[in-house]
């Protein structure tokens, strides 16, 4: 079970690196601010599955 959880923050740095991206276009053409605002919490929410992840992972490594 830890191998899976530990695979599982390359697909969730992915989805923060998406995010960002998406960021960065809707800054660029001007998009409407409940756009960024999703993109910003969508970055947001992949740290907290990170932290999250790793900790779960350290618990059940004890």
């Amino acid at each position: 079970m830890l191998a899976i959880m530990r695979s599982a923050v390359p697909i969730i740095i992915a989805g923060i690196v998406v995010w960002t991206v998406a960021l960065v276009i809707a800054i660029i053409v001007n998009a409407l601010a409940k756009i960024i605002l999703t993109c910003l919490l969508g970055i947001t929410l992949g740290f907290i599955g990170i932290r999250y992840t790793k900790r779960r992972a350290q618990r059940e490594g004890k």
